[in-house]
């Protein structure tokens, strides 16, 4: 078994992420800002096996359901590397999560996932791992928002505001494609999963609710606005 490759006393630990949705690992890529961590994702197993060789990880995020598993089995026979790994699944039977154990994940999450569960898990593998707590950065900004992942609460503007777990996952849903125009489905699916069966104005009504509470005005957009038959684009500064 190879030794971990050591933390570096100034500056993030690096992590693999394999996703194949860029949304998904937007997403992500912006919740462990919260963390001394940087990210390169790939989005298949070969394209992450020549990263694994050349940039020698710290951590993993792996996608079980596009072959992580593989990867996986690449790294402890191939390369003898043997690193933390997180792993992701949208399938969320115990037969599944047994499984990625068996092939020695070291934790499992089933998406779609909250951005505080996602930094937790992360924290704790590496500390367990490496017997060192990782910096935590615990308000990050965009733009002229602030988002305390802590207290759970954001200040936009002058004002200071309370979220629900759920709007403050699409917030970070948006926040995390600023500038980018997401479908309804696209949220829908990153927020409650693809078997999920809702109404037709569930993402509008949620999306309602956050903007009130920004003191965001649709007319006049100053973070959220309305692509007319597309979707929303988060707008990360004043307008």
């Amino acid at each position: 078994m190879s030794d971990l490759p050591n933390l570096p006393k100034h500056g993030p630990a690096r992590v693999l992420v394999l996703l194949d949705q860029p949304l998904l690992a937007e997403i992500v890529g912006f919740t462990l800002n919260h963390g001394v961590y940087e990210t390169r994702t790939k989005a298949s197993v070969e394209e992450a096996k020549a990263l694994l060789e050349e940039w020698r990880p710290h951590l993993a995020l792996l996608d079980m359901d596009i072959g992580g598993g593989a990867l996986l089995a690449h790294m402890q026979g191939s390369l003898d590397l043997t690193i933390p790994v997180l792993a992701l699944t949208r399938r969320g039977d115990l037969q599944t999560k047994l499984a990625a154990f068996d092939q020695g994940v070291d934790d499992i999450m089933t998406v779609p996932f909250s951005p505080e569960e996602l930094v937790a898990r992360m924290f704790a593998i590496t500390r367990r791992a490496y017997g060192a707590n990782p910096s935590l950065t615990p308000v990050i900004k965009v733009g002229e928002i602030e988002i305390d992942i802590l207290n759970r609460r954001i200040r936009a503007g002058t004002s200071e505001l309370h979220l629900t777990p759920l709007e403050q996952s699409l917030l970070y849903i948006l926040a995390a494609n600023a500038g980018r125009v997401l479908t309804r489905d696209q949220i829908m699916d990153a927020l409650w999963g693809v078997d999920f069966v809702a109404g037709s104005n569930t993402v509008d009504q949620h999306v309602r609710s956050l903007r009130a509470k920004l003191q965001n005005d649709w007319h006049k957009p100053r973070f959220i606005a309305t692509e007319p038959g597309r979707g929303y684009r988060f707008i990360p500064t004043f307008t």
